[in-house]
């Protein structure tokens, strides 16, 4: 008995000396920085973001056709139901929730970049705006954290402007992720849509349109400035049926966050872009970035470069019902010619050089 409970004192002993060892260990081990802590809340921040958007419509869809199949059916009911009740919503200004604009993980996402604003003109709240925003890039960074989240400031900058910006309509068709777009101030691209917030929902509003759209995606690449926009007139047409003033913006950077396999005006790949992009409004692009363990390795995180979007002075338009195509020519030039300024001006302030140009097709 004796050498028994000699040896339950020797264990209990020997576990304390390795618990107390362990302890020791742990404490001695370097913990980390404040500097190393941000960094991740950062990544995390933009790794929840990208995959919002890329998987949360399709993983809700999938869910809700699989729970139809259990005895979990009414959720999938009552959501089909309050689809069909909500269904315009998305129509008529959406649904903002001013407290999701302020949440603290956007302020993470900013510093990721990070992404700055810059106001060169202010904007009086007796009247409605359409921002054109340039360039699309892969995921219009800098149009989402400047005008959907309020970490950059636009509100303190532009007093009493409520901020929006237009994403395809067929966005707004798929599960909870309807939800996730209107609580921020997101809305269709389409004329109903901006229509509304241009005439029915007083003044001070402020539409952001990313007038290159998909098409513009396919040449987005570091180093190069293509901006798709020498047909693009409508949005100049409903400015003028609305008297709203246009605005042109441009993101420094927005191409620089990541790499894409560009293939070549003619050969099969870029034709099969062009077809799907016809089809389903959207163009599938072969692009990459950084993973998320290392900057070195290669994933579908954006790499951590500088933003600055720069708001321009705002263009007087006059409000006509029926607009001419030459009056809509007319404003058009005026438009692009006010984004080329932009451009010239600022180029050298955010990263490019004096001889980079911006080729508008």
């Amino acid at each position: 008995m004796k050498t028994i409970i000699a040896a339950c004192s020797q264990n209990l002993s020997g576990s304390r000396a390795s618990v107390q060892t362990a302890l020791r260990t742990l404490l001695a081990a370097p913990w980390p920085s404040q500097r190393d802590v941000r960094a991740w809340l950062q990544l995390l921040s933009v790794l929840q973001w990208v995959l919002s958007f890329l998987l949360l419509g399709t993983v809700s869809l999938l869910l809700l056709i699989y729970l139809v199949f259990t005895r979990f059916w009414p959720i999938s009911a009552l959501y089909l139901a309050w689809i069909i009740f909500d269904w315009d919503t998305p129509e008529k200004g959406g649904r903002r929730l001013p407290c999701l604009r302020r949440w603290a993980v956007w302020r993470h996402f900013r510093d990721y970049f990070p992404v700055q604003l810059v106001k060169t003109h202010d904007l009086s709240p007796s009247h409605n705006y359409i921002i054109g925003s340039h360039p699309h890039g892969i995921l219009c960074v800098g149009a989402f954290c400047n005008f959907i989240t309020g970490s950059t400031g636009f509100g303190e900058m532009f007093p009493g402007i409520r901020p929006f910006l237009t994403t395809l309509a067929g966005n707004f068709r798929l599960p909870v992720f309807r939800e996730y777009l209107m609580s921020g101030g997101l809305c269709p691209v389409t004329r109903r849509a901006i229509g509304y917030l241009l005439s029915e929902n007083g003044t001070g509003n402020a539409v952001a349109i990313v007038i290159g759209g998909a098409a513009e995606s396919l040449s987005c690449r570091p180093g190069i400035t293509t901006l798709i926009l020498k047909n693009r007139k409508g949005f100049v047409r409903m400015a003028l049926q609305h008297g709203a003033y246009l605005v042109p913006s441009f993101s420094f950077g927005e191409n620089d966050l990541f790499r894409q396999v560009v293939f070549e005006e003619g050969s099969w790949m870029r034709s099969i872009q062009q077809r799907f992009q016809k089809m389903m409004g959207f163009a599938p692009c072969v692009f990459y970035g950084r993973g998320l363990t290392s900057v070195r390795s290669r994933g579908f995180l954006p790499y951590a470069r500088p933003i600055t979007t720069v708001v321009g002075e705002p263009m007087m338009v006059p409000k006509i019902e029926d607009p001419s195509c030459e009056m809509v020519d007319m404003y058009h030039e005026m438009y692009i010619r006010s984004l080329l300024k932009l451009f010239n001006e600022h180029k050298t302030k955010y990263g490019l050089s004096e001889t980079d140009e911006l080729h508008i097709l």
